[in-house]
């Protein structure tokens, strides 16, 4: 154990000696990273995990102190609106990044992209008025994306991220440090435990916040923004709480077989808790994904029952829809939308698709028996949610 690496002391003050800042904002996050501390000085790491781990907190903490000093310069920032975006939900591996990048080929739209989800916030001296993009968390992601592929291509396999391509803000709640993000990092059973139980909101308007600073940034740059292009699998056990954050949000909901999702998601976490300790059972890593997995779907059809009536908010796309014919799919959510597919964003998503099927990755290969799962286990957990999205 490493418990020194998660004195909440030290931590501030490694974040606050980055950037010579010393305002966090509000202090709402300050119980959820106690809690976080905690389990993490009691978990068992190895000596390159707690570094890891301990270097994600100060880079969380060294955000929310950028972040805070920007919309002190610039009070303008927060009345950037986020309006009526789309975001794209539902279990790991269920084609929610397809979509997600597919729809984000629109000129009109605007993503994440990998370079920004890790620093939302500029550097001090960055130039909002400066069109010509030469930011060093640019070539900061670069590396890490080269770092990724040479380093750890099994994970890259599994989850690949990149530099320039549109990338989760599941991030953006991490750095509320009320994400589900940490444990799938290590054992957390605490963290874990005490999370179930607490309300969201505040992460998801710190979530807000970091999409405000960056649309600013993409407006100044001279970027389109009409539309946001959200995606995260882990909204989907708060979608309650992701309709309060964007009440004009319009979600597309990916279904698929869990039977195949669930072996998928315990190989990528059992990868990311290998990184960070030596001794780790893939059967416990499995058993806490099909339960998470389980406890975030059942949150989704209680919140999808309860909206029953209402139901022009959601588009249902099933998995093997969005491979078959990704298009014919677009299509689907665009009429949802009130919205015409013209010609040229229809030609723009044609070049992603052929972009995207010239990556050539290592495959990723795992057997539901190597974490302790069998089909008729997962089965019997998602029996109500195939029931409901006939997810076969």
């Amino acid at each position: 154990m490493f418990a020194e690496k998660f004195d909440q002391a030290k931590l501030f003050a490694d974040a606050r000696a980055i950037d010579g800042l010393e305002d966090f904002g509000d202090p709402v996050f300050y119980r959820p990273l106690e809690v976080l501390l905690k389990d993490l000085a009691q978990a068992p790491l190895n000596k390159l995990g707690a570094n890891i781990l301990s270097g994600g907190i100060v880079r969380s903490l060294a955000n929310r102190l950028r972040l805070n000093a920007w919309f002190s310069r610039h009070p303008e920032i927060a009345h950037e609106e986020i309006v009526a975006p789309v975001v794209v939900v539902g279990m790991m591996r269920s084609g929610t990044t397809l979509i997600q990048r597919l729809l984000a080929s629109d000129p009109n739209h605007c993503t994440t992209l990998g370079w920004e989800a890790l620093e939302p916030a500029p550097a001090l001296d960055y130039d909002p008025s400066e069109r010509v993009l030469n930011d060093p968390r640019i070539a900061n992601a670069e590396q890490r994306e080269a770092n990724a592929r040479k380093y750890t291509p099994q994970l890259f396999s599994i989850h690949p991220s990149y530099a320039h391509k549109g990338e989760e803000e599941i991030m953006f709640l991490a750095d509320a440090f009320m994400s589900h993000v940490h444990e799938s990092s290590c054992h957390l059973p605490n963290y874990r435990a005490w999370l179930d139980q607490q309300d969201f909101n505040p992460a998801y308007r710190h979530l807000y916040r970091c999409l405000q600073i960056l649309q600013w940034q993409k407006r100044h740059r001279g970027e389109l923004c009409q539309r946001w292009v959200l995606k995260t699998p882990a909204h989907l056990g708060y979608l309650d709480t992701l309709l309060e954050a964007f009440p004009d949000a319009h979600i597309v909901h990916l279904h698929r077989d869990p039977v195949d999702t669930i072996p998928s998601g315990a190989s990528l976490n059992t990868t990311l808790w290998r990184m960070h300790a030596d001794d780790v059972d893939p059967k416990q890593v499995g058993q806490q994904w099909l339960e998470r997995m389980s406890w975030t779907n059942r949150r989704a059809l209680a919140a999808r029952k309860a909206l029953e009536g209402n139901d022009q908010r959601f588009t249902d796309i099933h998995f093997h829809d969005a491979v078959r014919d990704p298009i014919s799919q677009a299509e689907k959510i665009y009429m949802a939308l009130c919205q015409p597919l013209p010609d040229s964003t229809r030609t723009a998503m044609t070049d992603w698709l052929l972009e995207d099927s010239q990556q050539k990755l290592p495959k990723h290969h795992y057997r539901a028996e190597d974490f302790g799962l069998t089909d008729a286990l997962i089965e019997q957990k998602f029996q109500a949610y195939k029931q409901r999205f006939h997810a076969n």
